[in-house]
């Protein structure tokens, strides 16, 4: 079970009252909220490895050279979180050093890697996987990833993460026309505005599905600009010709990496935490109670 942790704390940050707080008054609504998250998830699921993956860069430079409008509007005005920072809530970026440790003294495996994104390590760790794959996300860019061949599937939160989406090939077919593989092209040709992509203009969902249907992949699309027999509209064809610079570059980007530089870690689910002393003060210092508590006990079932 590969975990996109910011999404869920930032789920957990907007579902759970700011009112949950430490002792000394510091907001752990994102804290308490990801380990009733993490708990939920385990006991429903039980899987037997299981990683929190990491943003240690969520707009790298590798992508921003390639389309410069990558993100660009999430860049927050420099007097007011600094340079080239994403803009998150005052009260939840406290939070997170907190998460990180105590993810690290209950022993669940916690992965970033410099220069790329969380959707990038679950790609690494989804092509690396032997056995089946579930990735929970809320988004659904890593929709690209679900294979099941190989069992790979998305579990999407609609209410928590106890009311989940189980996102696999059949679903994908149905909501979108297309399977996992043909996701990344879909979102590139349609683009996506939260992420700053700009997609071919004239573009949209359905048109791209149906292009997809017709041609087979992005690929094939393009050589069907070329062929004066294709069944393309005159508009169609002329508004991809004329994106190709954004089509030659866009795959790139759209696609997570699966060959991120992994560090060897131990990603068996943990029975009992690493550092039970680091634990113990953490749970007393930020008030993490029952919540805590409840994760332990699952760990230990």
């Amino acid at each position: 079970m590969l975990l996109d942790t910011a999404s869920l704390y930032f789920r957990a940050y907007f579902g759970v009252p700011e009112s949950v707080k430490a002792p000394d008054g510091t907001p752990v609504n994102a804290v308490r909220g990801l380990l009733e998250f993490i708990d939920r998830l385990v006991k429903d699921h039980r899987p037997t490895h299981l990683v929190a993956c990491m943003d240690a860069d969520w707009r790298p430079q590798w992508r921003v050279d390639l389309i410069p409008s990558y993100k660009a509007h999430r860049v927050a005005e420099e007097h007011e979180t600094g340079p080239d920072e994403e803009q998150v809530p005052d009260t939840l970026s406290p939070q997170v050093p907190v998460i990180e440790a105590v993810l690290d003294a209950l022993g669940i495996a916690r992965v970033g890697v410099a220069g790329y994104e969380a959707d990038d390590v679950i790609g690494t760790f989804t092509a690396r996987a032997k056995g089946p794959v579930d990735i929970v996300t809320g988004d659904r860019d890593l929709y690209q990833l679900v294979d099941d061949a190989r069992g790979v599937r998305v579990l999407y939160p609609l209410k928590g993460v106890g009311t989940l989406q189980l996102t696999d090939e059949a679903w994908l077919r149905e909501k979108y026309g297309v399977d996992g593989r043909g996701y990344a092209d879909l979102a590139l040709l349609r683009g996506d505005p939260s992420d700053g992509l700009p997609g071919v203009p004239g573009i949209g969902e359905k048109t791209a599905a149906k292009l997809l249907a017709e041609f087979g992949d992005l690929a094939g699309i393009m050589a069907a600009v070329d062929d004066p027999k294709a069944k393309l509209t005159p508009s169609q064809r002329k508004r991809l010709d004329e994106s190709r610079p954004y089509v030659e570059v866009a795959p790139k980007v759209v696609k997570v990496a699966d060959d991120v530089p992994l560090p060897d870690v131990e990603t068996l689910l943990p029975r009992t935490p690493r550092d039970s002393a680091a634990l113990d003060a953490l749970a007393s210092h930020w008030g993490l109670g029952g919540s805590l508590q409840r994760l332990l006990a699952t760990l230990v079932a």
